[in-house]
């Protein structure tokens, strides 16, 4: 059975850090790409981060402006998402994903994604 289970969401306010962590089990940590994604009440679910089976490549969605750094440890089944600089508008729940497309178009898709982690809260006050 294969699980990701996030954590280090929290309330911060806005300028503040927070890193969330997924740990994964019951798959090959190593050869899965692994995603951020966020999604706020009223709001799709929309793509934040990527890193590839070696953290070579990682991806970055727009409004992340260099605030982020996703980053893994495959000997540790283990993925990061460091948040700095966050913003009241980053509130949202935030899950990871495992999956093992390629392309540019899917990794920063949901639909690329083949396991996800039930979320995390991340609220940033204003």
């Amino acid at each position: 059975q294969v699980l990701l289970v996030e954590s280090g969401g929290g309330l911060v306010q806005a300028g503040g850090s927070l890193r969330l962590s997924c740990a994964a089990s019951g798959l090959s940590f190593s050869s899965y790409y692994m995603g951020w994604f966020r999604q706020s009440p009223g709001k799709e679910r929309e793509f934040v981060a990527a890193i590839a089976r070696t953290p070579v490549n990682t991806y970055y969605a727009d409004f992340v402006e260099g605030r982020f750094t996703v980053s893994r440890d495959n000997p540790e089944n283990t993925a990061w998402l460091q948040m700095n600089n966050l913003k009241p508008e980053d509130t949202a729940v935030y899950s990871c994903a495992a999956g093992d497309r390629r392309t540019l178009a899917l990794i920063t898709a949901d639909r690329g994604y083949d396991y996800w982690g039930q979320g995390t809260q991340v609220t940033v006050s204003s």
